[in-house]
């Protein structure tokens, strides 16, 4: 929950970056995540990396912030592109224990897998650093999410941080009672059953309050055919100037593409 706060305290800064239109930063990190995914060399996949942390750069993000969160985030996708060189068919080039063999082509796959991943993640960090949540989630509306689907994730935006707050309390209330989950003189069973206890009552509280909620936008004149409020706003120079820089990059990337050997 910590990494939340901080990811809405950087999309809280001042720069040109943060200034953009919603819309524009989501759909040109659509196309950077697409174009990176349909990319077959590796030296495209570092130029568009090095591209991405210069913005991260210009954005007034920190970059050790960033590069933090993509260290944390990398192993959930990367482990995959370390185990192609032992499980995908061509020349052996090594031959290791258990009958495991490296390939050549597994290794160029693997790194590419690996790229592929890292701008992907890369271009994601850079999109939630500069675009606080609320924003995103109007924006994704915008552009033509189902209403439905908008309206759960604001909701989830909105009250997830309030079921933080709820937690925090119930662990607080239970320090003051001496009950540490950590303690290793405390029976392991007893520890259990106070862990299940406590998800038992978030769950209680998350229902009880979406009850709440739900009643107080009933009596608000909410309906089934109700529409979320969005501020319509037109792009202006600068975020096109931002669209026309990343495509006619995007552009360049692919027409030299065939000239590189990897």
């Amino acid at each position: 929950m910590e990494d939340l706060v901080n990811i809405e305290r950087e999309s809280l800064k001042e720069s040109s970056i943060h200034r953009l239109d919603g819309r524009i930063k989501l759909m040109v990190t659509f196309i950077i995540i697409a174009f990176a995914v349909g990319s077959s060399s590796i030296s495209i996949l570092i130029l568009m990396e090095l591209y991405l942390l210069i913005l991260i750069t210009l954005s007034n993000v920190s970059p050790a912030y960033a590069i933090r969160r993509l260290i944390l985030i990398l192993p959930f996708g990367g482990f995959i592109a370390l185990f192609q060189p032992f499980i995908r068919p061509g020349d052996v080039i090594w031959t290791g224990p258990l009958g495991l063999d490296v390939t050549i082509q597994g290794m160029v796959f693997g790194a590419l897998l690996l790229g592929k991943i890292t701008v992907s993640v890369t271009a994601i960090i850079l999109l939630s650093s500069t675009t606080s949540m609320q924003e995103l989630v109007g924006s994704a509306r915008r552009i033509g999410v189902p209403s439905d689907f908008a309206m759960l994730l604001n909701l989830t935006v909105r009250y997830l941080f309030f079921f933080y707050d709820e937690l925090e309390r119930i662990r607080n209330a239970q320090k003051t009672r001496c009950f540490d989950i950590w303690n290793k003189n405390t029976p392991y069973r007893w520890r259990l059953r106070k862990v299940g206890e406590t998800i038992a009552m978030m769950f209680l509280r998350a229902y009880e309050q979406g009850e709440r909620v739900y009643l107080s936008m009933l009596s608000r004149g909410y309906t089934p055919d109700s529409r979320m409020y969005t501020v319509r706003t037109n792009p202006g120079r600068g975020d096109l100037l931002f669209v026309a820089t990343n495509i006619s990059l995007l552009v360049i990337l692919y027409l030299i593409q065939p000239g590189l050997w990897w």
